[in-house]
Formats: C-alpha cells, structure tokens, sequence
C-alpha cells in the first residue's frame, strides 16, 4: 500500500520529520511491525540488526616485556533496546561498515593493555581468562556506541622470531615425545608379544594337529587290526557258544537220567518200603487184635466158668449156716433178705477173684469173706470157713465167724 512500510525482522526502521521521538531523538523507532509513512514529509532509512564480525590483529607487549602477534575475531550487533539503536542510528546510520572498524579498533586497544598486564604463560595457558577481561573492560564503550558483543574469540598468539612459546613448551614437546617413545616401546613390545603369541598359537596348534592325527592313525591301525581278527574271533566265539550249548545238553541229559534213574529204582524202592511197613503195621494190628480178641475170650471163658460155680459157692456159703442160729424176725420177708444176702455175698467173691485175675491186685472186697446187706436183714462171713458150735451150743470166741441175723 502506498506510504506503509514495513522493516525486515533484522532491521530497525528509522522515521524522520515530523514530531520527534521518544528522549528527544531525531526519529522514530519502529521494529517488527509497518508504519504509514508520509511521503515527502516523512523520510525513513533503515539500520541493520543481524550480526557483525570484526577481526583484530595486533602486536602486544606482554609484561615481561615480549612482544606477541594476536589474533581474535569479535562478534556484535546492535542492542535490541530502542536506546542502543537511536545511539547507533545516531553513529552509524550513514556509514554502518564503521561498525566493524570502530569495534575491532576498541577491542585493539583493551587487548592491549590487558595483555601487558598478564605473563606469556597467563595467555598462552588462559586464553579464556583473557576473553573475559577484554570484555568486561569494552563492555561499557560498546554499550555507548549501541553495539553489543555476544563473542570473542582469540585465535592465535604468536611470538614470532623470539621462540619464547617454542622453549616453554620444549619440556611439555619432550614429555609428550618421551611418552610417544614409550608408547611406541609398549607398541612394539606388544606387537613383538601379539607374534610370539601367534608363533606359539600356531605351534601349539600344529602339535594337536599332529597328535590327531597320530590318534586317527592308531584307530585306524587299531579298526584294520579289529578287522583282521573279526574272523578268528567269530569263528572262536562261534565255537565256545557251540561248546556252552554242548555242555548244557549234557547238563541236562545227565539231570534227565538222574529223573530216570529216580523213577526206576528209588521211588519203587520207596513205595515196597511203604508198602512193608504198612503190611508190617498192618499185621501188628492185627496180631494185637487177635490178642486183645484172645484175652476177651479168656475173660470171657473165666466169667462163665465163674458162673457155673456161683451156685457152688453160694451153696458152701450157705453150708456154713448150717450149724449157727438164725433168728428170723420178719417171718418170709427175712428169709428172702438172708437168701438175697447170700446171693449177693457170692457175687462179691465172684467180682473180687475177677479182678485178682486181671492183675489189679487186692481191692477194697475182700478175698476171702465178705459183707452183704440187704433190706433189715444183715450177714456177715469172717474167714473161709465157720467155726463149729461149742458145747453149750455157742460159736466160740476168736475160733470163727459169728453169723447173726437180725
């Protein structure tokens, strides 16, 4: 648009005529954005706010009095500040390379005395150190003048012809060189170790090399010696297993034979043993039958011949009664008990020579009388026989067996 200008983002527009500017400036400032500008009544020029170099290059004296070519390159601009561009504006609007002129030849002048202050070792050992000064001492001359400084650099220091810089760092160059030496020893005498490590690597290397193959020929050697026998072996292997399975059928022809022999002759040996001694225990059964038979036949016998007899003996018993006096109280009924007791009297006898004849001895029945009681009558018989009367009739005393009945 006609009369609107607009400065560029590293440019600050400068607008004369018209009212002043601000502080009583000459002109107007306007940066970062467009203005309506009159023509003819209004002039505008622009100043540059991007950055500047200058570089300086100068001859200093140091304080021991050696004379060093220094070379630094500085880095400014113009402030951002209104202030720092009307003050610019005001220097270098009509001429802004004298921007660079002007502050390399103040940074001259503080690298100057600044450098005549310090020793050789201070600058060449703190550059930095120098920096620092040489802006702080300009800082306050920059600002009248608008410009800032954002760097400075020195680049070199030289002493030229004198050698003052060569013989301050011989000794740093001899140690330098006196360790390269000694890394250049420890070099090589790694590398002379990293070959006889090698050297013995592959020595090593080639003694396995020579043992495997020992070994592979002493298998092999062994497999064709196997091989060899394999025959002989097999044939004798062969022969032993014919003579294992020889001598087992032996084994058990022999155990088959003596199976045999077992059935034919010890088992039937056995059994007429068996068969003696049942016939012998069978006949000694039967003989202790035939005399248990036999002995049950006497006893038998004896029975009956005693009592065929038993009216004999109870006949002499009763002869014994014939000459004693009997008083019967109970009329018949006596008479039968002194039968019945007589009868009875027998048995007794007959009882006690049954068992004098079994062998058991005298028992608790006598042998040669006995008692035999019955209902109210009572006889008894003392010895074998009865003792004849006396005179008046009496049995005698102590001469036999009193019979009384009551």
């Amino acid at each position: 648009m006609f009369g609107y200008r607009v400065p560029a983002p590293d440019e600050a527009m400068l607008i004369s005529g018209g009212r002043r500017g601000l502080g009583g400036a000459p002109f107007r400032v306007v940066t970062g954005h467009g203005k309506f500008v009159l023509p003819v009544f209004r002039k505008v020029r622009f100043l540059t706010l991007s950055m500047c170099e200058s570089e300086v290059v100068e001859t200093c004296v140091t304080k021991q009095g050696i004379a060093l070519h220094v070379r630094a390159v500085i880095a400014f601009k113009v402030g951002n500040d209104t202030e720092s561009i009307i003050n610019a504006g005001q220097r270098f609007l009509s001429d802004q390379d004298q921007m660079s002129v002007l502050t390399g030849r103040i940074f001259a002048g503080h690298l100057r005395a600044i450098i005549g202050s310090m020793t050789v070792e201070e600058i060449v050992t703190e550059r930095q150190k120098l920096a620092a000064e040489v802006l702080d001492t300009s800082k306050t001359e920059m600002a009248k003048i608008g410009l800032i400084v954002d760097s400075l650099q020195i680049q070199s220091i030289d002493d030229g012809d004198t050698g003052y810089i060569d013989a301050m760092s011989a000794p740093h160059k001899a140690a330098i060189q006196r360790q390269a030496q000694i890394a250049q020893a420890q070099a090589n005498q790694a590398a002379a170790e990293a070959e006889q490590e090698a050297a013995r690597r592959q020595a090593e290397y080639a003694r396995q090399t020579a043992v495997v193959k020992a070994e592979y020929s002493a298998e092999v050697d062994r497999a064709q010696a196997h091989a060899a026998q394999a025959g002989p072996l097999a044939q004798a292997h062969a022969q032993q297993e014919v003579l294992a399975a020889q001598t087992e059928l032996a084994q058990r022809q022999a155990k088959l034979r003596q199976q045999e022999l077992v059935a034919e002759i010890v088992k039937p040996a056995e059994a007429e043993a068996e068969r003696v001694r049942i016939l012998a225990a069978a006949e000694a059964q039967r003989m202790k039958i035939q005399a248990e038979a036999a002995a049950s036949y006497d006893r038998v016998a004896l029975d009956r011949m005693l009592i065929d007899q038993l009216p004999q003996i109870v006949k002499e018993a009763a002869g014994g009664l014939a000459g004693a006096n009997v008083n019967v109280l109970n009329g018949a009924d006596g008479l039968g008990e002194i039968a019945a007791g007589l009868v009875a009297q027998g048995l007794t006898i007959l009882d006690s020579v049954r068992q004098n004849l079994n062998g058991n001895g005298s028992g608790d029945r006598p042998s040669g009388g006995g008692r035999a009681e019955q209902g109210n009558g009572r006889l008894e018989l003392q010895g074998p026989s009865a003792a004849k009367p006396d005179g008046d009739g009496r049995p005698g005393e102590g001469d036999g067996p009193d019979r009384r009945t009551s």
